[in-house]
């Protein structure tokens, strides 16, 4: 049925799910890599130390407790990590799981979520993350590796799992090692029913959240014959979809439009709602808006035409 992603009760949580302290390969003391996402706006953080759990209260922000955990990969180093986000307690034996899949099992037997790190910066491929259905999704955008190597985007990874059929979701991160050099370059906005950490738990399994560099998807909205979207001021709006498919708008005069047309655009020109035809040839979009200094914000994939994912 048509309808919005995102027209839903609750509130719009920034969250950043991928940071490191002193108690792995961080900089910060705990309260200050608190202390330090508190004062830059987000109202969530997950601190995910590598193979620990860190504990901290904070009067101003929601801390989840998480870690990043290794298992045994064909990659370029042998291993790749996950972010068990929402567990609280570690397996006795701190050593890689032999499979990317026994390690996400592992975290959503426990009540967590579990997302796959910087697969482009990993070597990662979507054979991996086919291979590993307890995945809930993947990071797309992983500041750190894109301000170190520049290799933090892995939406080319994401599309291509998206089309052999598995919708797992996108979120993005700073993976911070030192605030103020490689943070506040990715985050995630959850919808959730309140701020607690349950709340963003759910709203990260159910799919209630999209992932931003710095611009802001305000909706999305699957009409009988087209999509709508609604956004923070961009120069561009795509309607991503398969190979040789998908739409996209631009605010430059000049340039060519695809499978859409603007609907409204602010005082300087720029796109705030786009309206585009459903895809050619696919069964399956995400929006991805990029503003106007090259700063991307990705939807989770839908299916077409207006079957919302399912909500648990």
């Amino acid at each position: 049925m048509p309808g919005s992603l995102f027209r839903e009760d609750g509130m719009w949580l920034r969250c950043q799910f991928h940071a490191h302290t002193t108690n792995s390969d961080g900089a910060p003391l705990p309260a200050a890599l608190c202390d330090h996402y508190a004062d830059v706006g987000f109202d969530v953080l997950a601190i995910t130390d590598h193979w620990h759990v860190t504990d901290v209260d904070h009067d101003g922000i929601v801390v989840i407790p998480s870690s990043e955990l290794t298992a045994v990969a064909h990659s370029a180093h042998d291993e790749a990590e996950v972010l068990a986000l929402g567990v609280a307690e570690l397996p006795e034996a701190m050593e890689p799981f032999p499979t990317i899949e026994a390690l996400a099992a592992w975290i959503v037997e426990r009540g967590g979520v579990p997302f796959l790190c910087h697969p482009y910066w990993s070597g990662l491929r979507a054979e991996d993350v086919l291979a590993a259905p307890s995945l809930a999704g993947i990071e797309i955008w992983n500041g750190g590796s894109e301000v170190m190597h520049g290799n933090g985007l892995s939406t080319v990874q994401w599309d291509d799992v998206l089309q052999q059929g598995r919708m797992v979701m996108g979120i993005a991160t700073d993976d911070c090692h030192t605030p103020g050099e490689d943070s506040g370059f990715g985050w995630t906005w959850v919808l959730a029913a309140e701020r607690s950490v349950s709340a963003v738990i759910h709203g990260l399994r159910t799919g209630r959240f999209y992932a931003s560099a710095g611009p802001k998807i305000r909706d999305v909205v699957i009409e009988e014959t087209a999509v709508t979207v609604r956004c923070s001021p961009a120069r561009s709006v795509r309607l991503r979809s398969g190979p040789w498919d998908g739409c996209a708008v631009n605010a430059e005069l000049g340039m060519g439009d695809w499978r859409g047309e603007v609907r409204q655009r602010d005082g300087d020109g720029l796109i705030t709602v786009a309206r585009f035809e459903f895809p050619e040839f696919w069964r399956w979009a995400r929006v991805e808006v990029e503003d106007e200094r090259g700063r991307r914000a990705w939807s989770n994939g839908f299916v077409l035409p207006g079957e919302l994912p399912a909500r648990a």
